[in-house]
């Protein structure tokens, strides 16, 4: 991993601890903004940034996604992610609400979650440049993955990754469980 992509990712997570402790739409409830001090990451990691080989759905499954306030969500199964990592060979489905043709949204559980990650989960965002063909190659980077508003406050609901998306490994990148008492 070049030391420019670690600054750049070290870069990104001092922004994002900056929104966190002071900007008003920060998922850290107001009373616990003044001791926070950033959030806790695992060290970049380039073993866990792989090149994934696309799959498209042409014709979309709906997913239904049970979420943390019980009110399940809908989003359709656009693509599929073939990739190797931590010695092995994964898929990850990415998924995207009707009508929106944005970045590809990929919740995932690994054998970190509920230990030193969410106990839910954590996300990763795919912003692909055009339209995904069969055989693209797009770069997964787990270093990004991070975890959602729900973790840090129960006013905000989130999707829970599918089982198709509970990987059988250890992903020791991104964001660790949040500090939030």
């Amino acid at each position: 991993m070049s030391d420019d992509y670690a600054e750049r990712l070290r870069a990104n997570r001092r922004e994002k601890d900056e929104f966190f402790a002071e900007h008003p739409q920060s998922p850290i409830p107001p009373e616990h903004r003044d001791e926070f001090d950033g959030l806790d990451y695992f060290a970049p990691d380039p073993d866990y940034r792989a090149e994934a080989t696309v799959t498209v759905h042409d014709d979309p499954e709906p997913v239904e996604m049970e979420t943390t306030a019980s009110n399940p969500v809908r989003y359709l199964r656009v693509v599929t992610f073939a990739f190797e990592v931590g010695g092995g060979e994964h898929t990850l489905a990415g998924y995207r609400q009707e009508g929106d043709d944005g970045a590809i949204f990929v919740p995932f559980r690994d054998k970190t979650t509920g230990q030193q990650t969410y106990r839910n989960g954590r996300y990763m965002e795919l912003e692909p440049e055009g339209e995904l063909a069969d055989g693209d190659a797009v770069t997964i980077d787990f270093n990004l993955a991070y975890s959602p508003f729900c973790a840090y406050s129960e006013t905000f609901s989130c999707p829970l990754p599918p089982e198709e998306n509970w990987l059988e490994i250890v992903v020791p990148a991104g964001e660790k469980a949040p500090d939030i008492e």
